[in-house]
């Protein structure tokens, strides 16, 4: 989010809960929570009455200062988390609500619109979309219609910008609040009649995959609970943007094994140029943590799973894999591996990624059939 738009949000903030607590706000309240000179507190107040978003109590009288109400105490946005990464000529659009039924609105009606999407899904209140580069018309309007469409997305300077038309809710989202969502680097708006059409531009990130297997042993340690706390970790890092944590079933018949032989994956979004730092991370993270000497960390850049890949994980939920062939794979695909006997599953791991939760976890169906992760 730029500066300007990320100081609008702190302020208004301050102004919307001053309103609140106390029926207003003044300058000098303003000024002395945020350490920002009365004159610049001033000049966002002038500027927030023009859009609307402030109005005047009270003149000042005398020693009394003037007093002012934030106009709005709807939330500043539903939209927590906005942000994008892309792979080739694809990308993948993550937007985190505040509100499952937001988020399932816009799920509904984005599929319904098709557009530049390929595929939309939803897990909880992170919706996720599948896109390629350019730009399809979508029509929009009142049911049956779709209520919002995107309906371009393309890649310019680092940075990824997604057209959207909209009417009614979703123009109230696009306008009202979007900006203020972060990972969002600016939106832009103009009215044609009821529609609103808009830019929404955020950082092209690169998506990161990261393979988990073989942490815990008979007596200490879960492999989930080790990646859950890994994701977590690396989210503490400035520009990583959490995704989501997958378990996977693997060969269930291979001995020896802590219960059902399951491995994780954690999934992340960041500036392209931290990808080693959050590789030195993980590893450093697991190898200190992982309750068996095993541990293993496979490392995998891009959301697009090439089909041999895939195949790599059918074989691990069917047969035994040696380690030499795990590495073999692995420098093919351009899998970064580390530590012992577990990156054979981590691994696996990262060559199931986008697939339905109830193909990760029933080792008996075939993970190369072409599932739709809409599906999920």
């Amino acid at each position: 989010m730029s500066r300007v738009l990320e100081r609008r949000k702190q302020l208004m903030r301050l102004m919307r809960q001053a309103t609140l607590d106390n029926g207003y706000f003044t300058v000098a309240g303003i000024a002395e929570a945020t350490g920002i000179p009365r004159s610049t507190i001033q000049d966002w107040v002038n500027r927030l009455i023009e859009e609307g978003c402030v109005a005047l109590l009270e003149e000042q009288r005398g020693r009394h200062a003037a007093r002012y109400v934030a106009i709005s105490v709807m939330p500043e946005s539903a939209c927590r988390r906005v942000f994008t990464t892309i792979d080739g000529e694809e990308v993948e659009i993550y937007h985190e609500c505040m509100s499952g039924g937001c988020a399932a609105f816009c799920e509904f009606h984005h599929a319904r619109a098709g557009g530049a999407l390929q595929s939309v899904w939803r897990d909880g209140t992170l919706l996720r979309e599948r896109a390629h580069l350019g730009r399809q018309e979508v029509a929009v309007g009142l049911d049956p219609a779709p209520a919002v469409g995107i309906l371009g997305v393309f890649y310019e300077d680092g940075l990824i910008r997604q057209q959207i038309r909209c009417i009614g809710g979703p123009a109230y989202s696009l306008t009202d609040m979007m900006s203020f969502a972060e990972g969002v680097c600016g939106v832009t708006v103009h009215r044609e009649g009821p529609l609103v059409e808009g830019e929404v531009v955020t950082r092209a990130l690169a998506y990161v995959a990261i393979g988990i297997d073989d942490t815990d042993t008979a007596a200490e340690g879960a492999t989930f609970a080790l990646a859950l706390a890994l994701l977590q970790h690396l989210t503490k890092l400035d520009g990583v943007m959490p995704i989501g944590h997958r378990v996977a079933m693997l060969n269930p018949h291979l001995e020896p094994r802590t219960a059902g032989n399951s491995c994780s994956c954690i999934e992340v979004a960041v500036e392209p140029s931290m990808i080693p730092r959050i590789e030195e991370a993980a590893v450093r993270f697991v190898a200190g943590e992982a309750a068996s000497p095993e541990w293993g960390i496979a490392l995998r850049e891009g959301f697009v799973v090439p089909r041999d890949l895939r195949a790599y994980g059918k074989v691990a939920r069917e047969a035994v894999i040696e380690r030499e062939e795990a590495e073999v794979t692995a420098r093919r695909f351009g899998v970064h591996l580390h530590g012992g006997r577990g990156v054979i599953g981590a691994l696996a791991a990262v060559s199931l990624i986008g697939l339905p939760h109830k193909v990760l976890l029933d080792p008996g169906m075939d993970v190369c059939t072409d599932w739709n992760p809409e599906h999920h």
